[in-house]
């Protein structure tokens, strides 16, 4: 669901770069709430899986192909306002290194694809926790139909967005027929990803998943016939004690292996936006892009022949640019929230 440059009129692009700018400005102002000694590690981590993620295309249906866009997965893993961020690392680096998205269209991406499926499946996945069993298996289930409706929801903002400032004369009907119907294929495969990445790490680290805190019920005692709270006990060790490395490592191979190695056999189809510009004409005044010369335009590493080997290196120089701009990122912002805690002030985590 990258949008090129030429879909979308400058004021439009404009605006909606105005109002990704400031969502963003208050996301780094959130994500300072957010980004504690569990998750600021993990962050540039959760980034770089989106972006390897984002690699391998997966066929849905009529010759089209989608990936993940990685929202809900994001926001569940380390929160919303991280989560918006981790896309928007991921959406600069696509513009910038890759030329996938347009650049005077990062608004619209970043609007789109980083700000609505986040909010959405961030909103709908704590309703449903309010309703379903406070349990594990339903922070599983719940980031499912979440990441599912996501993409369906990204999908209609693209077509408002496009109603407004679409520079083809196209009925929105269509549009949006075409647009939502192919997305809601897509995001059965969205909410598989996002329900079995949130379930893996529930399985070794719940600690480590911001959507998971709070489940634990609090134990009851039975005194003099009435039921009362047990006394908390103390862990054996706090949280921020634990080691990120095991996990950190583990995401970091897996990244790697999936943008350096397996994004040579994702779907070579048009996604589910590239296929409806072709077939309802969106896509006539498409605009080169700006970063068209760069060495790794097109995710190939510029003047290596061999596909599978550029593709590869190509993926691997992503993921470590992508972790190393969000890593960078996360830290700065984690360390303002160090600087506004008063000194002898004590903090308090969040039971798991």
């Amino acid at each position: 669901m990258h949008v090129p440059d030429g879909f979308i009129n400058a004021p439009v692009s404009a605006a909606a770069g105005v109002v990704a700018a400031g969502a963003v400005a208050v996301s780094l102002r959130g994500a300072r709430r957010e980004l504690d000694e569990r998750t600021a590690p993990l962050a540039g981590l959760v980034a770089a899986f989106i972006f390897a993620v984002q690699m391998l295309n997966f066929p849905v249906a009529a010759g089209t192909s989608g990936h993940l866009l990685g929202g809900a997965l994001a926001a569940i893993l380390v929160g919303p306002y991280t989560g918006v961020l981790c896309v928007t690392v991921v959406l600069l680096m696509q513009g910038i290194l890759f030329a996938d998205g347009g650049l005077t269209a990062l608004g619209v991406n970043v609007l789109d694809m980083g700000i609505a499926t986040t909010v959405v499946a961030y909103a709908l996945f704590r309703g449903l926790l309010k309703v379903l069993p406070k349990a594990r298996r339903s922070v599983t289930a719940a980031s499912f139909v979440a990441a599912l409706v996501s993409v369906p929801a990204a999908a209609c903002v693209f077509t408002l967005i496009y109603w407004i400032g679409g520079t083809t004369d196209i009925p929105i009907g269509k549009v949006f027929t075409a647009m939502v119907g192919v997305h809601v294929l897509i995001g059965i495969g969205e909410a598989l990803i996002t329900a079995l990445t949130v379930g893996a790490v529930i399985a070794v680290r719940p600690d480590l998943v911001h959507g998971a805190r709070g489940l634990t019920t609090s134990l009851k005692l039975r005194v003099d016939g009435e039921l009362v709270d047990a006394p908390a006990q103390q862990p054996a060790a706090p949280a921020a004690a634990r080691s990120h490395r095991g996990i950190w490592a583990t995401g970091l191979v897996t990244a790697l292996v999936l943008a350096g190695f397996v994004s040579y056999y994702a779907s070579a189809n048009p996604d589910g936006l590239e296929k409806v510009a072709a077939d309802q004409g969106i896509d006539k005044k498409t605009e080169e892009h700006a970063a068209k010369d760069s060495p790794l335009a097109d995710y190939g590493v510029k003047d290596i022949s061999d596909a599978r080997i550029s593709g590869g290196l190509a993926g691997i120089i992503g993921v470590g640019a992508t972790i190393l701009v969000g890593s960078g990122v996360f830290y700065v912002v984690r360390r303002r929230r160090t600087q506004d805690v008063p000194d002898g002030t004590t903090r308090t985590s969040e039971n798991v």
